[in-house]
């Protein structure tokens, strides 16, 4: 390990990478040349022109970070969160933000230090693996629709090495770089309390409790519909997803509606069953046997919300309301 070059000021709205002999720097900064040669790169809240010389910028709304190191490698992992878990219902937590999902952002940025000196080729090597490494670690997540919409639509990339100095190559470099960067997605993620639960899907996919609850009283006959009994159905449908294998079958359906349209073989739905297995594996688990005939009641007028629902999804939530309306009406 090679004694550091640089060092680092750190103010409440600011902090700054000092190397008096130089950066070599590619980075996507808001104030910068992509390709740079300068003495400071700095990081700050401050929106007018900076009076150090010799410097890009990136400007941020606020200064959090933490920093990973491995040998000459030093990765500072910078984040900012509009989003927010809070309590829905006893065990029921979900995702909010008091500048709703169309404006709030969640960006996860990278400043990396590499406490030597690179060729050119090198620096855009590393740069474009850790944007590749970032992208499929995204990717994996299979997150919610609403917050991969918001997600790292802000964020920044730098890649510094010493700009002096016999030059080195990366293969002795002490850890993968792009494995690092993995790990401080999931520190920041963890950091940010960016976890994700069933209320985030169904958000995802535009389904409310109260359509539910409102989809359920639609084919109650013969019973009057009273704030009562409205919110019972509310309670009871809270209750059956805080059920792991309500969870476990709903997820099932989510997935595999979005799989299905990317398999080949699939080009009928027309002789598709298994959906209904789905929904009545729901409805079972909820209230037995007298919600699995109350599923085909449901699924064959779609009432309210389950009209516009996709096939899978369609019967799964037809299930889900049918066991619930079944077991209100046990009590």
């Amino acid at each position: 390990m090679n004694e550091s070059k640089f060092k680092i000021t750190e103010k409440d709205d600011e902090i700054c990478f000092t190397n008096p002999d130089n950066f070599m720097a590619i980075s996507d900064f808001t104030e910068s040349d992509v390709i740079n040669t300068v003495e400071n790169v700095i990081v700050t809240t401050k929106a007018e022109n900076n009076d150090v010389k010799s410097c890009i910028v990136q400007l941020m709304d606020s200064i959090s970070y933490f920093k990973n190191s491995y040998g000459d490698v030093e990765i500072f992992t910078f984040m900012s969160n509009d989003v927010v878990l809070q309590d829905f219902a006893e065990n029921l937590k979900v995702l909010n933000s008091e500048k709703g999902f169309v404006d709030a952002r969640i960006n996860i940025s990278h400043v990396i230090c590499i406490n030597r000196r690179l060729s050119q080729n090198n620096l855009m090597k590393i740069y474009r693996d850790v944007t590749k490494a970032k992208a499929k670690y995204f990717a994996s997540l299979n997150l919610p629709l609403h917050i991969e919409n918001i997600l790292n639509t802000d964020d920044f990339l730098a890649v510094l090495a010493n700009a002096s100095g016999e030059c080195s190559g990366i293969n002795d470099i002490e850890t993968n770089i792009e494995e690092a960067v993995e790990i401080s997605l999931e520190d920041a993620f963890e950091r940010l309390d960016l976890t994700f639960g069933i209320l985030d899907y169904l958000v995802a996919e535009g389904i409310l409790i109260g359509d539910l609850v409102e989809a359920g009283m639609e084919l109650l006959n013969g019973v009057e519909i009273t704030e009562e009994l409205e919110g019972k159905m509310e309670a009871q449908i809270i209750h059956a997803l805080t059920d792991i294998n309500v969870i476990a079958l709903i997820m099932a359906a989510i997935r595999t509606e979005d799989d299905l349209t990317r398999i080949r073989e699939i080009d009928d739905s027309a002789h598709l069953y298994s959906d209904e297995v789905l929904g009545m594996a729901v409805a079972n688990q909820i209230a037995g046997t007298k919600a699995v005939l109350n599923f085909r009641h449901y699924i064959d007028v779609k009432p309210g919300i389950i009209y516009g629902l996709p096939p899978i999804m369609e019967d799964v939530f037809a299930g889900l309301i049918a066991g619930c309306v079944s077991k209100i009406f046990e009590e």
